[in-house]
């Protein structure tokens, strides 16, 4: 019976060491076997050929050649069952038949489409940003990818930046935790699992403080500025186990991203213990030449390989110059078989040995094809993103039985425009996105009547279509202007020196103002934009970003009242690009502004209220919310101590709606300045109209800690304020003392 228990036991505690190997031992074996050239052939990403995400140099013939010798690990680009399997087959022709990864721009959505990421942090919802992600990684894997270039978790303060539409805006806690939410849901249960998608924090690092706002523009910055506001997001991604890291397009103080060893080896592979790969952006390797760090091609390997870039996407650098760098002996061949081994690991973990053609399961991606459980999700995540800004008269929520309501502006009847940037396109977009015209329409009673004039084009002077709008404003009871910029003015190569409402739009709606009638400015844009007229003339201005396949049907939720919007601002909304950058956490200075209009030898401007037009965190509800009651447990704390922090939030209004009520601390003394708020918590809650709820923070000397100017990480002791409110701006305050 003995001898039967022992043999039960060497099955049940694992046959690793009795026969099955590891995926290292897997890899080890494989890594035997392959040629210096196989190696670096997994180091090779190219696009395919119909869609491309950057300027493309690729030979079809060459490439499809090149990927039956096994000088290719991963193809971007190539999305669908069957595309992805007869390029899977061509894999498996080489000699040790390895598999491809497929990776695609799943930013947003993928055969339903949510709003863009700003929109989505706009929600200040986890669980409803992780689940976007999570539907995006079941329908992505079903049209056979992989791996997703996503999240990007990169910290922005500047809205000329147009790629702020695919980040999650100024502050780090946030921008952190919408980042572990967004990983959370592509790599669900774990890779391995078919609808699992590797997730790729992007881009490292610090492409966010691009200088001017200007897309692959420069960056230079302290270190200490960088470990502290730009590095956190990545920091955590790397420790809750990112499948990959993306290169930034930007040199950091000289140094481009794509070959900075201080990044890549130092922090992310050493001190970080990152155990997945890193791929360069778009033929950001071969971009170190004109950059001026790289004399050609070969120099620019060179340089990325030794620093730790792992993975050249579309820069031909890697294949034609590697073999040749290692014969010369200028690259150590451990640091291909690094790189290779990191790239050939997840593919085990894919499951991709043992069945490359897993997720080529055309089933599968006719499922996903019109998912109609998803698309009811994308409409709630939608409505769920609006930030109310104004809503002085009440004119909303709008009764469904108002009589003549009249749409107005360029974005009405817009079908594919509802995807904004970085999406994926399909040919039936035309019909199956919901414009903001038929949603509307779907929810007027039958005696109501909705009138339509589209008033101007988005970018251009034409004025010849004013006459119409303004007559169909004077038949309606109320006019719903809809307002912005293009889908495709915000997101990569789009910044905008530039940020007013494009052609002749506000002129338009001065225009309808003239009227008389009551008006709801809705705002259609992937980042903040300036808009002081209407801010201080219209009453009613919603923020509606661009919110995806069922855009229309979301607006309409929170016009008609279904929704009772919670939205609130991921980033500030300044009050013309002069401001810019202009964040909520900034220091405090030698000599700070009194109040809004102090001007007189401040940090100020002499022509500008110093104050932005919308705060960080600043969003409104058709009901009102009272806070009341703060307590802290001590006014008086020593060294590893808790500090809890209540305060009533009552819903003192009409409805029942959310709340997202911030946490933010102030360090007032420090060895370095501190900035004079910091986000530390938040939490978005429910409650009914007449309901107190109480809302609970701890806070720990971890959430005090900082970098002094040698990078040590540490808090130290003295006053805190500790402030709970609405936005960063309405705020109650306690101050407290923390000693060590």
């Amino acid at each position: 019976m003995k001898r039967v228990y022992f043999l039960l036991a060497i099955t049940a505690f694992g046959m690793n060491a009795f026969g099955q190997k590891t995926i290292d031992q897997k890899v080890s074996e494989l890594l035997s076997k392959m040629t210096l050239e196989e190696k670096v052939g997994q180091l090779v990403q190219y696009s395919g050929f119909e869609y491309a995400t950057g300027p493309q140099n690729s030979n079809s013939a060459t490439v499809l050649n090149e990927i039956k010798q096994g000088k290719v690990g991963s193809m971007l680009n190539v999305a669908g069952a069957e595309e992805t399997r007869k390029f899977q087959e061509l894999a498996l022709k080489s000699r040790l038949r390895i598999p491809l990864l497929f990776g695609q721009d799943v930013i947003h959505g993928y055969r339903t489409t949510f709003p863009v990421n700003l929109g989505q942090a706009a929600s200040w919802d986890l669980k409803l940003i992780e689940k976007s992600e999570r539907i995006a990684a079941t329908e992505a894997s079903a049209y056979g990818i992989h791996w997703t270039f996503a999240p990007m978790v990169d910290i922005a303060r500047d809205p000329r930046w147009g790629r702020v539409m695919e980040g999650s805006g100024e502050d780090t806690y946030l921008g952190t935790q919408i980042g572990l939410a967004r990983i959370r849901g592509f790599q669900g249960k774990g890779l391995g699992n078919l609808d699992a998608i590797m997730a790729c924090a992007k881009h490292f690092a610090a492409y966010g403080a691009a200088v001017g706002g200007r897309d692959y523009n420069s960056v230079d910055m302290s270190l200490r500025q960088l470990n502290e506001t730009y590095l956190p997001p990545f920091k955590a991604a790397a420790e809750v186990g990112v499948a990959t890291f993306m290169n930034s397009f930007n040199d950091i103080n000289g140094i481009p991203a794509t070959a900075n060893e201080y990044i890549l080896r130092d922090l992310l592979k050493d001190k970080w213990n990152f155990k997945g790969f890193v791929v360069s952006d778009w033929g950001s390797i071969g971009e170190m030449v004109p950059h001026g760090y790289a004399k050609d091609n070969k120099e620019a390997a060179e340089k990325a390989i030794l620093a730790g870039s792992d993975m050249d996407m579309e820069s031909r650098a890697y294949m034609a110059e590697l073999p040749k760098l290692v014969q010369e002996g200028k690259v150590d061949p451990k640091f291909i078989d690094d790189a290779a081994r990191r790239i050939l690991v997840k593919k085990f973990e894919m499951g991709l040995f043992d069945d490359p053609y897993r997720f080529s399961d055309e089933k599968r991606q006719k499922e996903q094809l019109n998912n109609q459980e998803n698309r009811k999700f994308g409409r709630e995540f939608g409505s769920k993103s609006i930030v109310l800004l104004k809503n002085q008269k009440n004119i909303l929520p709008l009764s469904r039985s108002t009589k003549t309501v009249a749409l107005i502006g360029p974005f009405g009847k817009e079908t594919s425009a509802n995807h904004g940037f970085w999406s994926v396109a399909f040919k039936d977009d035309n019909q199956r996105i919901i414009t903001q015209f038929d949603g509307i329409k779907n929810q007027l009673d039958k005696n109501s009547t909705l009138l339509y004039a589209k008033g101007a084009n988005v970018d251009d002077q034409d004025r010849s279509m004013f006459a119409e709008a303004v007559e169909t404003a004077k038949k309606a009871d109320v006019v719903i202007m809809t307002l912005g910029e293009g889908s495709a003015m915000s997101g990569e190569a789009k910044s905008r020196s530039n940020l007013h409402f494009t052609g002749v739009q506000e002129d338009l709606l001065k225009e309808i103002a003239k009227t008389g009638k009551p008006i709801v400015l809705m705002i259609n844009a992937g980042r903040p934009l300036v808009f002081d007229w209407a801010a201080d003339n219209i009453p009613t201005i919603m923020y509606t970003w661009w919110l995806g396949t069922e855009a229309g049907n979301s607006i309409a939720d929170v016009l008609f009242g279904t929704v009772n919007p919670g939205g609130k601002l991921p980033m500030t909304f300044p009050r013309t690009e002069g401001q810019i950058p202009v964040y909520y956490n900034h220091y405090n200075t030698g000599r700070p502004a009194k109040n809004n209009t102090d001007r007189n030898y401040v940090s100020a401007y002499i022509d500008l209220d110093n104050d932005p037009k919308f705060p960080f965190g600043y969003g409104l509800s058709y009901t009102q919310f009272t806070y009341s009651d703060m307590k802290l447990s001590s006014m008086n704390l020593k060294g590893n101590q808790t500090l809890s922090i209540s305060v009533n939030v009552t819903n003192s209004g009409s409805y029942d709606g959310e709340e997202v009520v911030q946490l933010y601390i102030r360090d007032l003394f420090g060895k370095v300045v501190r900035p004079i708020k910091e986000l530390k918590g938040f939490q978005k809650v429910f409650i009914k109209k007449g309901e107190t709820k109480t809302i609970n923070f701890t806070l720990t000397p971890e959430n005090l800690k900082f970098y002094d100017d040698q990078l040590n990480y540490d808090w130290e002791a003295g006053e805190f304020d500790i402030m709970v409110g609405t936005d960063s701006q309405n705020v109650q305050t306690k101050r407290i003392n923390w000693s060590k």
